[in-house]
């Protein structure tokens, strides 16, 4: 089996290429991709070509953990049939030289119907974003976590945040964001600029923008034993003059990546209509222009979440 699939040949080198995929095995179904979102935290490192070093990391890669398609075949025992729609969160399923280091940007995916959620049709291009809304929700989902009441960036997952945390029963946070283009599209919470916000009082910070160099200018903004939580992806060395962390007695933790269960609550929200993924697409364009595509999600600041329309490129 052959299919269509963005390749990564190095920095700044991507093109929509013919790959080979491996023979479906026991276990796994094969999903024809209808919709694949451009990631512009992990997907964007890649692209430059500063992601830092891990297991599998390498050149040729597929990108994309961000899929959204229809089973057109299923192995016996996997309780999916042909029809069935399904987000997919990568796969590594690519023959030869070319590493599916997230492996999801392409017109056909197997991979094991365990790694898959089956989803509502219905959502189309919005089966894409099930994954970055539960890594949102992974954030939040912490026992005993203290609810965001600042969140830093109105991006795509700066908005997740504050859905969930109104969702989920908070009182409405505050969100940070100094890009004017992206100030507009809150509902039911205050967006500011830094510079428009006195407070001196949060006793729970949510970093979304992954930006370098901010912790120092967060520490002031919280209250004694306030908390800020990273939930973006950082190149850099986090660092931080200490003494203000100290009379503050900051405490700082790290959302990692989602997992099942979280998969399975969010998808549980958007299902119940409880979590709206709506206004958070921006652009839109067929796999065919992936090049384009993908420098336009990394370099616009106007582009929230960029979609691959695999319509044409299976």
């Amino acid at each position: 089996m052959q299919t269509k699939a963005v390749i990564l040949s190095g920095p700044l080198s991507l093109k929509l290429g013919q790959v080979e995929l491996k023979a479906p095995a026991e276990g796994d179904v094969v999903v024809r991709v209808r919709y694949s979102g451009i990631s512009t935290g992990t997907e964007k490192l890649l692209w430059l070509g500063t992601m830092p070093s891990f297991p599998g990391m390498g050149y040729p890669l597929v990108p994309g953990y961000e899929s959204f398609g229809e089973v057109v075949e299923a192995q016996s025992g996997t309780g999916l049939k042909p029809g069935d729609h399904v987000f997919v969160p990568g796969a590594n399923c690519y023959e030869g030289d070319v590493r599916g280091l997230f492996g999801g940007a392409a017109g056909l995916l197997v991979t094991s119907a365990s790694r898959v959620a089956r989803l509502d049709p219905g959502l189309g291009e919005h089966g894409a974003l099930l994954a970055l809304a539960a890594t949102a929700y992974h954030a939040l989902a912490v026992p005993d976590a203290a609810p965001p009441d600042l969140i830093i960036g109105h991006g795509t997952l700066g908005r997740l945040l504050a859905r969930l945390a109104l969702v989920l029963g908070h009182p409405a946070p505050t969100v940070w964001e100094i890009d004017d283009a992206r100030q507009p599209g809150a509902d039911g919470y205050p967006v500011l600029h830094p510079d428009q916000d006195p407070r001196r009082d949060y006793r729970a910070i949510y970093d979304a923008s992954g930006a370098t160099g901010l912790l120092d200018t967060l520490v002031p903004r919280l209250a004694r034993g306030g908390e800020v939580v990273l939930c973006g992806f950082y190149t850099e060395a986090i660092s931080f003059a200490f003494p203000p962390a100290f009379m503050k007695e900051l405490r700082l933790r790290i959302a990692s990546e989602w997992q099942p269960t979280d998969l399975a609550a969010t998808r549980s929200l958007i299902e119940a209509g409880r979590l709206s993924l709506d206004g958070l697409i921006t652009h839109r364009t067929p796999a065919t222009q992936a090049a384009n595509a993908y420098e336009r999600a990394f370099t616009d600041p106007s582009c929230l979440k960029m979609i691959l329309d695999w319509s044409a490129a299976a």
